[in-house]
Parts: structure tokens; sequence; C-alpha cells
């Protein structure tokens, strides 16, 4: 089919650009990996969606979760800084059934589609139209969760140019910064990926960031982004590299991807 031959190419082209120490076998074997997992996506979404509480529960390890506690007890809000992993539906609604909070997300053009999205992610958590900036401030003044995924090129709009992974210019939202300095939220880095052995999912919540830079937006991108590569680290073959995470480049720079 036209479209995975397209997406294909886009994955390998990203691995080429992030990985360039990377033989070309290493790199085809995570390439086959990488679609063997995005063949999983559909039916991981479907049980995000409809499984009950107890039932997601039952298949995921919390891992740093003890801490949320101690975080709720001082009324810091915490900005929940995810990655666009195959399974990051069911990662939202896992972290939801442990934690209440908020999840940012995009409304689909398809009327039909949206309402079986929206009504998927909202089970155990409110959703937030990521255009609604005013709604994710005050949610983390009030001292909530609020999740969203900064790890994707969403164009020219809040950005920076900050390093991801090996290439050095990479258009990288600086919303990260302006959610975080608005509100005095807490800043952590939250990872799920599924067991090698199949037996089910690991959730990592780590600790908020000690240094992060709440006055310099730039600075705030190139270092949000270290924390980035170290989730999709934690499971290369589930990230998907099938989006033109570089598809912005500087004034006068060829794309990336011709």
């Amino acid at each position: 089919m036209k479209f995975f031959k397209s997406r294909k190419k886009i994955a390998k082209r990203n691995l080429e650009l992030c990985f360039p120490e990377m033989t070309g076998a290493e790199r085809e074997t995570l390439l086959r990996e990488n679609f063997e997992n995005m063949g999983m996506a559909f039916f991981e979404t479907c049980m995000a969606w409809f499984w009950p509480a107890w039932r997601v529960k039952k298949h995921v390890k919390y891992v740093g979760f003890e801490q949320i506690e101690a975080i709720q007890k001082a009324g810091k809000g915490v900005l929940i800084v995810a990655v666009h992993s195959f399974n990051l539906e069911f990662g939202a609604r896992a972290f939801g059934v442990h934690t209440t909070g908020y999840g940012v997300y995009r409304p689909n053009t398809n009327p039909v589609f949206d309402y079986v999205q929206y009504w998927g992610r909202s089970r155990e958590k409110k959703c937030i139209d990521r255009r609604d900036v005013k709604q994710m401030v005050k949610r983390l003044k009030q001292g909530s969760f609020v999740w969203y995924a900064p790890d994707h090129d969403y164009g020219r709009h809040r950005y920076a140019w900050a390093p991801f992974f090996a290439v050095e210019k990479a258009c990288t939202t600086t919303g990260t910064h302006l959610l975080a300095s608005a509100s005095k939220s807490l800043v952590a880095t939250f990872t799920i990926t599924r067991d090698r052995e199949g037996t089910g999912y690991t959730m990592i919540l780590d600790t908020p960031m000690d240094a992060f830079p709440y006055d310099d937006a730039e600075a705030a991108a190139i270092y949000t982004n270290k924390f980035v590569e170290r989730s999709i680290m934690r499971a290369p073959e589930q990230y998907m590299w099938l989006h033109r995470r570089f598809k912005s480049r500087p004034e006068g720079e060829p794309s990336l991807y011709d």
C-alpha cells in the first residue's frame, strides 16, 4: 500500500538521521521491529478505549508513581511530558486509571471518529483541546496533572531550534516552557513500554526535572529534548518514527526528506 511505503521511507530516513552511528543492518532490524509494533497499535488502542479499568491496571507495572502523593500534598501541578509511542493511547488510559488528570488532544476532523476518540480518551481523565492553552495553565495552577507530548515537529509557531538525537536543528515546540513558566508547575517525563516477553507493560513516571530553565524558552526546548530522547530509548522500536520529525528546516536549508 502507498501509505505504508511512504511511511516506511520516512521512518528509515529518521533512523538514518538520528542514529548515524548504527550500521545499516542495525537500522534495518530496528525498522522491521518498528513496523511490527505499528501493527499492534490498533489492538492497543482498542484495549485503551474499551477495556474496563481493572483489566488495564492488571497488565501494567507502575514505577515511580509512589511520589505522586507527596507532590499532591505539596499542591504542585505537574506537566507530564510523554512521547508518541505506538502504545500512546494505552499509556494515557493506564495513567488515568492510576491518577486523575487532564490529557491534551487534537480533535479529529471526522466528527464521528472524533466522538469515539474523545469518549475513549476521556474514560478516566478529562481532555483539553491542544489549542486551549489557558485551560492547561489553569489546571496546572490548580495542582492537577496535565499530560501532553511535545516530541513532534509542530511547525514554526512557538518553536526553537534544538538538537534531537544527531540532528542539530530540530524544530521543537516551546510549549513546555510556556505551560511550565506560566503555571510554575513541575515538569516530569512519563514512559510506557510493552514488555518484550508480551507479559504486560511498564509505566515509568520519572522524578520532576530539577533544573528546568523556567526563564529561557530555547534552553527549555534543548533541555526537554534530552529527556524525550531518554524516554524514546527505553524502547526505540515502539516509537512512531513514521512521522516527519524534521519537516521544518531553518531558512535556506534543504529538506531532509528529498
